[in-house]
């Protein structure tokens, strides 16, 4: 869910201001919760996703688009298994995407 960085819906100082925009200029620290959205976002995403990110899976994009988001310092995700334990801790060693990476989701699929 794109909105808290893209809408802007909050009005600082007189100025419109997205949520994430707004937290920073109020020094607010952000938090990603349902990072995976219940799963609804762990499979299908559209390929230009992969090829922004990379990595091995939906559910690995989906997770590093979260940690990646500028203003976010920690995402959440819930897990009822031991398997996706495993795998989304794979992300550990990974450091969260460059700008430039993140840039390519809001951009055309070439980074411009």
């Amino acid at each position: 869910m794109t909105e808290a960085l893209t809408l802007g819906n909050q009005t600082i100082h007189g100025r419109t201001r997205t949520v994430m925009e707004a937290a920073s200029d109020l020094d607010i620290t952000l938090i990603a919760s349902a990072s995976l959205l219940q799963g609804q976002v762990a499979r299908g995403l559209p390929s230009f996703v992969a090829d922004a990110l990379g990595l091995n899976n939906d559910a690995e994009r989906s997770l590093q688009f979260a940690r990646s988001s500028p203003g976010i310092t920690t995402a959440l995700v819930g897990m009822s298994r031991v398997e996706p334990v495993k795998a989304n801790s794979r992300l550990v060693n990974i450091p969260p995407a460059t700008v430039e990476e993140f840039s390519k989701l809001f951009s055309g699929r070439d980074g411009t």
